[in-house]
């Protein structure tokens, strides 16, 4: 059973950094893919960022370019998601993903495996 566990939420002022962790267990293999998603009540849930195993390939949302870092850390099957430059719309509650199929992306369906979320709350 594939357990994702997040954590590092948290309230920030905007300009503020924050940093999201996620460990993955329960697999024989590591994730091939791990990513960021966000949701805020009565929104579909978002893709933020998402890297390939390796760090061979990374994905990014428009508006997070620039100031979010996505990172991996295969040995530990963990993911980190470095945010800078923080906005109050980035206020949301942040999910982490992962995949062990060799398929990679910002689409919800991408993913099969999912954590229990972790807020983030940016006051301006």
């Amino acid at each position: 059973q594939v357990r994702l566990v997040e954590s590092g939420g948290g309230a920030v002022q905007a300009g503020g950094s924050l940093r999201l962790s996620c460990v993955a267990s329960g697999h024989t293999y590591s994730p091939t893919c791990m990513g960021w998603f966000r949701q805020v009540p009565g929104k579909e849930r978002e893709g933020v960022a998402a890297i390939y195993s390796g760090g061979t390939g990374t994905y990014y949302v428009g508006d997070v370019r620039g100031r979010f870092t996505i990172s991996l850390n295969n040995a530990k099957n963990t993911t980190y998601l470095q945010m800078n430059n923080v906005r109050p719309e980035d206020t949301a509650q942040y999910y982490c993903a992962a995949e062990y199929t060799p398929r990679c992306g910002l689409g919800v369906s991408v993913f099969s495996h999912w954590g229990q979320g972790t807020q983030v709350s940016v006051s301006s």
